[in-house]
């Protein structure tokens, strides 16, 4: 035979101690959208509905006029109370359903007035969307026990029901609303990782790429230190150590840069082994974009010779925006416009579509992270009708 521990009596214990004694936290209040102007008009019809409950009451009960205005504004009151404060709404309303029963004659068919059970109702049905099932359901159990005290036995058994169906229902609506909300969390916590994903495999490409221009100089270095004594012959010996230190250091940076670049690889051997393209394949990348079927223009303005790591910079940008503009904007004419601007390379590339063409995509962050790390800057948006992707990369002479 199963016990009951204490985590379960805990499990229990908490709801019903929140529906009953503890602090409420308000719910948001309403501050635009049509909800806005419908709330005077609101508590204009609470005041009337105030008022008929007076009425009513005043017609079948005798009571004194105070106990009257108490039964009619605890009627209304609940309802105002549970777009903020759900949980104490139904308190009040629950107590309201024994003050509200005072006087009740024989000729009355259920000892509350219309007003007072409607309104009850809405409260109940607001806690159910807005709360737990464990609190729902302590609300509906605590709720059918002034029906059964106060009603008649064939109508306290149909309020039971209609109790039981409000509370399944707004539950219904309160776990489709949790699903929904943990739904839309789980989606933008998704796009931030693949985002941040983008970001990282964008970097590993660009020290991978790096490390392949970076080491052709230092093994440029290394073997023209080394031949450095035939080549140029009768050096004096403190040259040739001088030398032989600059080639080893040469060597021992290159190691270390491959070992590196060994924890940037994503698998054995997956690294591209080519020599990587520059600036001057441009032309090549927009006459592929030409047979693919995008309209494309290129145009030169005093482009200065530029360093390795620029050009290849500048290959990948207006690789990765030739693509956007071909998968986001397709049929529309791109232009592709470079210019030498002092000490500074000045890309451009603008398709003509008539809105924002991939503007929320990865491949503008991998774009902005190559030309930050070079000390320049990237721009992406809508231009007079034209989808505009601007690059700033500074030109430092190769040393």
């Amino acid at each position: 035979m199963e016990t009951i521990g204490p985590a379960a009596g805990r499990n229990a214990m908490g709801p019903l101690r929140r529906l009953l004694w503890s602090r409420e936290t308000p719910r948001p209040p309403i501050r635009r959208g049509p909800w806005v102007y419908a709330l005077p008009v609101g508590l204009l019809a609470l005041a009337g509905l105030g008022g008929a409950a007076a009425t009513y009451l005043g017609e079948n009960r005798e009571a004194a006029g105070i106990a009257i205005a108490v039964i009619a504004v605890g009627s209304v009151a609940p309802v105002a109370i549970a777009f903020r404060w759900p949980v104490l709404a139904w308190r009040f309303g629950y107590v309201m359903l024994f003050i509200g029963s005072m006087n009740a004659t024989a000729k009355e068919p259920w000892p509350w007035n219309t007003v007072q059970i409607l309104g009850f109702l809405f409260v109940l049905g607001r806690l159910a969307v807005t709360q737990d099932t464990a609190l729902t359901v302590w609300a509906a159990a605590f709720t059918v026990v002034p029906i059964f005290a106060y009603a008649p036995e064939a109508n306290a058994w149909g309020a039971a029901v209609l109790v039981a169906v409000i509370t399944v229902m707004g539950d219904i609506v309160s776990r489709w609303r949790r699903a929904r909300r943990l739904l839309a969390e789980n989606e933008e916590l998704t796009e931030l990782e693949r985002a941040k994903r983008a970001v990282l495999e964008e970097r590993a490409r660009i020290a991978r790429e790096m490390h392949d221009v970076v080491a052709h100089h230092m093994s440029m270095i290394a073997v023209r230190a080394e031949t450095a004594p035939y080549r140029l012959g009768g050096l004096p010996a403190e040259a040739e150590q001088e030398l032989a230190t600059i080639a080893s250091a040469a060597r021992e940076a290159l190691t270390d840069m491959r070992r590196l670049l060994g924890v940037l690889r994503t698998g054995e051997g997956d690294a591209p082994r080519a020599p990587q393209p520059g600036f001057g394949e441009v032309g090549e990348l927009v006459e592929t974009a030409r047979a693919a079927g995008v309209e494309v223009s290129l145009s030169y303005a005093d482009v200065p010779a530029l360093p390795e790591t620029v050009g290849l910079a500048a290959y990948r940008i207006v690789q990765e925006a030739l693509a956007n503009a071909a998968r986001h904007a397709p049929g529309a004419a791109v232009a592709v416009t470079a210019r030498g601007d002092g000490g500074r390379l000045e890309l451009e590339v603008s398709n003509a579509a008539d809105g924002p063409a991939g503007e929320g995509g990865h491949g503008l962050s991998g774009m902005r992270e190559r030309a930050t790390l070079l000390g320049g800057t990237l721009t992406a948006g809508v231009s007079e009708g034209a989808f505009v992707v601007r690059a700033v990369l500074p030109v430092e002479a190769d040393e």
